[in-house]
């Protein structure tokens, strides 16, 4: 579990505005749990990831400016300490492996993220790797 009395801070990135607010609601839900910011394109995320240094960082893959993958580089490079959670429609392979090798350490389909958003944020808050059933079979 989350250390208690600290805050868990969280960067939501995505380009719909209905998705940011329903990741947020979730997110809030849960006790310690904050969303320090939002963000809808790559680039807004990585420079909110530098200046409030979340300690996860939910990204979409499909974004204006920075995709998903360059912005999970370019965070994971300059704040080290912020885990990546990335969120996608997208399920391929190729994907996959692109999304880990630029330094993500999660990864789940939006259509499971009712049901495994919470869990995926508490695993890589741990330092914990996370894929939900379907992405954990194409790797």
């Amino acid at each position: 579990m989350i250390k208690p009395l600290t805050k868990l801070k969280i960067l939501i990135a995505d380009d719909h505005d209905i998705v940011r607010r329903g990741l947020r609601s979730l997110v809030e839900d849960q006790p310690g749990w904050e969303v320090c910011a939002e963000a809808g394109t790559g680039r807004q995320a990585v420079e909110k990831a530098l200046l409030l240094k979340p300690d996860v960082a939910v990204l979409d893959i499909t974004m204006p400016e920075f995709n998903g993958l360059e912005a999970t580089r370019q965070i994971r490079r300059a704040q080290p300490a912020t885990e990546v959670l990335v969120l996608t429609v997208h399920e391929t392979e190729e994907l996959v492996r692109e999304v880990l090798k630029a330094g993500a350490r999660g990864y789940i389909l939006k259509s499971d993220a009712g049901r495994d958003l919470i869990a995926a944020i508490q695993s890589i808050a741990q330092k914990k790797p996370y894929f939900n059933t379907k992405v954990a079979k194409l790797v």
